[in-house]
Parts: structure tokens; sequence; C-alpha cells
């Protein structure tokens, strides 16, 4: 057997007419006899940040034991069940700066915007809008600006569905978007999975050309095919099935993009979906999380976000246990048992979508581990109970192994109404070595999460 310290960089991509395909991690990127974590292959790790607005059912989300999660988890939780290992739930946090300022009336339904700064927006329906920057962004200050795309923003629900009406002088844009690039610069959520894809993978390609390929249902593959073919004499067997793995898993979104363009069943009630979107929060959702595996695969990015739902959203989800249950109706049940009760299928169904992102994850090779053992995952809500519209015993759990730095099979627990988001946010800073004193409202690191 010969070795040679020649090899791919991780840096390296393959172009035709409009594509840009940058690859998967490859043995072939890795020098001979030389220790991934001393090449310039060894990525950074990933992290994602998800809100779902209208907090969670009380009694379905908190577990009973503290410490190591117990047999069985919450309901809620329960698709996370295969991941416990990476599974941290968080209880007990206070989401303050979702709460209206002093003296002033009005924030509640308006201010997801603080989820990841944990700062009070400052309350205006003009243009002199003020949150906070958000943690995505600083991560991606440090870790995006070698990838492609620096951060990738998205949203499931569209911000024209009518789900909200902006009002009690707060701007939409509080509530349209979870990133902040500054205090003052909300960054755009896209809801179109092909426009996602096409800034992933057609770099150098016009509108025309994109509709063009569409029309003659052609793959942005057929360009670069003749270069993959090429390729694959040169490297490993195991090489050629990930990279096989990878092409396939492109074609399969692609053909799913395209049987969405064409779908004509019927969205929820009450929902205009723009033309070339899933009518089904399923598929979109399900279709945006296997472009965002690809994109963590191939180093396009390196950090999300995503806006599940926005405030006041009266979407139904039919796959779910309680299909006909409008999110936002459904989340003021009233205190009654049975309304809570279908609630709780609403919550678990946003998890289980989750969850198969999650599954994606730990089942995509990066290196020496996995994509989840490379990730961390911030999932939650800056409400508790809903029903009475408060913001202290607020759920959120961290998914993800982050190279080793974060323990899994926990249930941290923290005092009610004692301990700020703000602190969470710190903490997760300092997982991906960005250490401040503070951030956000925060009065210092959550204690036990290192």
């Amino acid at each position: 057997m010969f070795i040679t310290k020649k090899h791919i960089s991780r840096r390296a991509v393959l172009r035709g007419v409009g594509t840009t395909l940058a690859l998967p991690l490859l043995d072939a990127m890795l020098p001979a006899m030389t220790a991934q974590a001393k090449t310039a292959a060894n990525t950074p790790p990933r992290f994602f940040g998800g809100f779902v607005p209208h907090g969670a059912a009380p009694g379905y989300w908190i577990p009973d034991t503290v410490g190591a999660l117990p047999d069985e988890l919450p309901f809620i939780w329960k698709p996370m069940e295969p991941f416990r290992k990476h599974l941290n739930i968080l209880t007990g946090l206070h989401s303050r700066s979702s709460e209206p300022p002093p003296g002033e009336t009005g924030a509640d339904h308006w201010v997801a915007a603080a989820f990841l700064c944990a700062q009070k927006p400052r309350k205006t329906s003009g243009a002199d809008v003020y949150a906070g920057q958000t943690i995505d962004q600083v991560i991606a200050a440090k870790y995006g600006q070698e990838t492609l795309l620096p951060s990738v923003e998205i949203s499931v629900e569209d911000p024209g569905s009518g789900s909200s009406n902006c009002g009690e002088g707060y701007s939409c844009v509080y509530t349209n978007t979870i990133a902040w690039a500054s205090p003052t610069t909300p960054l755009p959520m896209e809801l179109n999975p092909q426009v996602v894809f096409e800034r992933m993978f057609g770099s150098g390609s016009t509108a025309e050309q994109r509709a063009q390929r569409r029309e003659r249902d052609q793959s942005i593959l057929d360009s670069v095919n003749e270069k993959i073919k090429g390729m694959r004499t040169a490297i490993s067997v195991p090489d050629r099935a990930r990279l096989d793995a990878f092409t396939d898993n492109v074609r399969e979104i692609e053909r799913r993009m395209q049987i969405a363009a064409k779908a004509t069943n019927a969205a929820p009630e009450g929902f205009a979906v723009p033309p070339g979107i899933p009518q089904s929060f399923d598929q979109h959702i399900k279709i945006m999380f296997d472009l965002l595996v690809l994109a963590f695969q191939a180093d396009i990015t390196r950090v999300s976000t995503m806006l599940f739902a926005r405030d006041l959203t009266g979407r139904v989800y039919p796959e779910c246990e309680s299909p006909t249950l409008g999110f936002h109706g459904g989340s003021h049940h009233g205190e009654d048992p049975n309304l809570i009760k279908q609630l709780s299928k609403i919550n678990q169904y946003h998890v289980k979508v989750l969850a198969y992102f999650v599954d994606k994850l730990a089942n995509t090779t990066d290196g020496d581990g996995s994509l989840l053992d490379h990730s961390l995952l911030l999932y939650g809500s800056n409400m508790g109970n809903p029903n009475q519209h408060v913001h202290y015993d607020v759920p959120h759990i961290l998914i993800g192994g982050n190279y080793g730095k974060l323990q899994g099979g926990r249930h941290l627990a923290f005092p009610t109404k004692q301990v700020p988001t703000g602190n969470l946010l710190l903490s997760i800073l300092d997982q991906f070595d960005i250490h401040r004193d503070s951030f956000g409202d925060s009065t210092g690191p959550l204690p036990g999460l290192v």
C-alpha cells in the first residue's frame, strides 16, 4: 500500500453551468496518516436554533426527576427518545425579554425576536426597530466567514398568511424573524425551499436559467456529471459511497420540490401558500431540514435558524394527532384538561418533525463521528403556560454532542423565575469558544451545563 500526503481540499467544489456543487467530507480530504483534528478538514461545530411560539401544554413536558433523564420521557419530548444521550431538557428558565418593558403593555405575542438575543425589543411600529444581535449571528461571525453561506435563515410560515395583525404598537419584523445581524438589522427568513436550494447549489445561474432547468425537469447535477464521474475514479470505494449518497440526496430533494411546485392540493383553511412552496407543513419543513443536512454535510453553512410558526398562527396540522385544532386557539385551553391534552399533541408533533432532522444528522457521517456529534441544536419557546401568557418556566432543549463539549441525557432544573434565558444564550456562546461577560439579560452562565 502506498500512502501519500496528497488530498482533496475541504473547500473543493465542482463547477458547471449555473452550478456550484460543494462536496461532503471525504477521506480523501484528510492528509494520509494525519489525525483529523489536526487537519484543515476538521470542521467547526454547527449551530441550529429553532423557535416555536405559544409555549407548551402544562403537565406534558417537565420530567418527574432531576438529573439523569427518566426511563420514559414526558409526552411532548417522546420523539427524542432515540437521541436521549444527546438530549438536555432545561426547565425553570425565565424569558424576561419577552415581557413588556416597565410601564409598557402589549409585548408578549410580538417578541419572537427576543428568543436568541434575550433583549426586549423597542416598542415601535415604524422603521426604528431595535432588538439585539442574536447568538446565531455571533457564531456565524466567528465560524461562517469561510463558508458559501455564513448563515441560513428559514421560515415555514408565510408572513403574508394572516397569522398576525402586528398590532399593539410592535412592528411585524419582531414576529417575522428570530435572526438579527445587529440590533437594528433583522434578517429575512426564507420561506421557499427552491430559493434555499439555489443559493446552496445554483451559484452563477440566472433566474431565467433556473426556470428553464425546472421546466425541463433537469437536475443541477446534470452540468457536473462528467466531473463527478472523473472524481469517482480517483477516490476510494468508501468515498464513492459517500459521494453517491450525497448526490442521490440532492436529486431526491429536487424531485420533491418539483412535486411540491406542481401540487394542487388545498392548503389549510385561511392560509395562502405562495406558488412553488409545499402546501403541506409536513412536506415543507422536512424538505427544509433535508436542505440543512446537505448544507451542514457539504460545509455550505455552519449556522442556521428556523421559525416553526409565527405568533398568533391559526394553522392546523393534519399530520398530528390533533388534526383540526388551530395552534393559537388551542393554546388558550382555559385550563381544560381535554384541551390541554389536545395542545400537547401539537407540541409533540413539532418535536416529531424536529426529530426527523436530528435523525438525519445522527445518520450522516462527518469525519470521526456524525453531524449530530458535531452540532449543537437549541429548540424552545418564549412562553410557559400559554393560556396564562406567562414567560417563566419556558420549555427549552439542547441536542447534540458539540464535539464532546456537551454531556447529554440530563434534565437540568432551575429555580422558577430566577434564571433568565440570557444565561442559556451566554452558555451556548461559551460552547463555541466565544467568551463574554454577559449577553442580553444574562446574570451569568448556566450552572451545571458543562
